[in-house]
């Protein structure tokens, strides 16, 4: 089955179980379904990371963890808007300088013929699904203990999102080495 394929069918149980709100759900379902959004997306990332092209990697890259939090707010029922999700993703990265570079980094390295190539194209997937399962996870935890992005504080979280960026590596990792 293709990631798009993923995501659509992760999206339409989300859809199928709106009838009965986040507050009908378990906890434990939330939050099955909340891993099972991150999980997709950061496949896509992984994907988005292999793009050859530098400056298209990182829009598909951006797309996908707006995407995230999109689904995210959607399950966990807080108002989502494009800027809201923009601000929020670009706080949480903003103020993780060292580790959200990665990203660019790894795409500008993409315009250096062959030896840059080579290495933007080794590592951009590996730092691309990481980020997202980061993101991913961040925004569960905030939305699980009744956040919204009004009430999001990228400081408070900061040391959260660089663990579940290191373990986010090793799942990338292991989805790379399977693609």
């Amino acid at each position: 089955m293709s990631t798009k394929e993923n995501i659509d069918k992760t999206d339409s149980s989300i859809k199928d179980s709106a009838a009965h709100k986040s507050e009908e759900m378990t906890p434990k379902e939330r939050l099955s379904k909340a891993d099972h959004i991150v999980k997709n997306r950061m496949i896509a990332s992984v994907g988005a990371g292999l793009i050859p092209f530098p400056i298209i990697d990182l829009a598909a890259l951006t797309g996908i963890q707006m995407d995230t939090v999109r689904a995210l707010a959607k399950l966990y029922d807080v108002k989502f808007t494009k800027n809201l999700g923009k601000t929020a993703i670009s706080s949480l990265t903003g103020a993780l300088f060292p580790v959200a570079t990665g990203p660019w980094v790894n795409s500008a390295a993409k315009t250096i013929p062959v030896v840059g190539q080579l290495m933007g194209t080794i590592s951009m997937p590996v730092i691309a699904g990481a980020s997202t399962y980061a993101l991913g996870k961040v925004f569960i935890q905030h939305f699980e203990s009744g956040g919204t992005f009004l009430s999001f504080d990228p400081e408070k979280v900061r040391n959260y999102f660089k663990e579940e960026f290191e373990k986010g590596k090793d799942f990338a990792q292991k989805e790379t080495k399977a693609s």
